[in-house]
């Protein structure tokens, strides 16, 4: 790079900066002036933005600006305005049963509009937003309940939740027989085989299905029940409907086994009111799998 200031290009006429780069110089050519004046202008207008709105972030909150607008608050009065157009039905709904609501169609259409837009805002992060659940997480369009698919059961997991901490949250678990030392490792690989014959799912030439039914009968049948079909009172999911939360491959069976599982469902009491619980209830109960 050379410098030479104060030389003009011999094609444009203008001037250059004096930069040069492998024999190619840089004109000096300004920027147009409505361009310049518009980057001002957005310079002034930010400032009085900053002014006359809520902008800057403080310690323990932000400035309020002159106008002292703030969308979050027109929110907020546009949701409440909401909830007292809603606030008879709601007061209705809250005060009718499960059955009732289901039996009054003003009600339903409550429950189930209400149900919608509480289930996005706190269940689809796990369960999906149309409930079709993914890994760990249970499908709630099917008919495969681990605690039990009527309206009352569904609301009284909606309530109290699994392992969430709640005096009357469910509490069953699968345990960890192999991180327990109750199995040993070809112990879990044979009766993970034995699991998956009872859905008609493909086992190891190699395995022995006698073993594997007695270690299923001495360590799985008190929760699983006979034959594997589980058992809703303690969330031990039906082992021969080829509907699985975790996985039906071997290896995903083997962890299981081993490891255990204890996932968590939240308990909504406290946290939403009876009624949106009760309208919750009512919208999983629709998605199609409730009984």
């Amino acid at each position: 790079m050379t410098d030479h200031h104060g030389e003009f290009d011999s094609v444009t006429g203008k001037s250059t900066t004096g930069h040069e780069w492998d024999g190619i110089k840089e004109l000096n050519t300004p920027l147009p002036r409505w361009w310049v004046i518009s980057f001002y202008l957005t310079i002034v207008w930010a400032i009085g933005y900053w002014i006359v709105y809520p902008a800057w972030p403080l310690i323990s909150g932000n400035t309020r600006g002159v106008m002292g607008y703030s969308s979050r608050a027109d929110v907020a009065v546009e949701l409440a305005n909401l909830e007292k157009i809603r606030g008879d039905k709601m007061v209705a709904l809250g005060a009718a049963s499960l059955a009732d609501i289901e039996k009054d169609p003003a009600l339903l259409a409550l429950a189930r509009a209400k149900g919608k837009t509480v289930f996005g805002d706190n269940c689809a992060p796990c369960h999906g937003s149309g409930g079709a659940g993914a890994k760990g997480y249970p499908n709630l369009n099917d008919d495969d309940w681990l605690w039990g698919g009527t309206l009352d059961q569904i609301m009284q997991t909606i309530q109290f939740g699994a392992r969430s901490g709640h005096a009357k949250a469910h509490e069953g678990q699968m345990l960890a027989f192999g991180k327990d030392g109750v199995l040993k490792g070809d112990e879990i690989v044979t009766v993970a085989n034995y699991v998956r014959s009872l859905s008609g799912l493909p086992t190891r030439k190699d395995y022995d299905a006698a073993k594997g039914e007695k270690i299923f009968v001495d360590n799985c049948v008190a929760c699983h029940g006979d034959g594997g079909k589980g058992n809703q009172e303690m969330g031990a999911p039906n082992l021969t409907d080829k509907i699985w939360l975790y996985g039906s491959d071997e290896a995903t069976l083997i962890e299981t086994i081993g490891n255990g599982r204890a996932g968590v469902m939240p308990a909504w009491e406290g946290r939403l009111d009876p009624a949106t619980i009760k309208a919750m209830a009512v919208y999983v109960h629709s998605l199609g799998g409730g009984k």
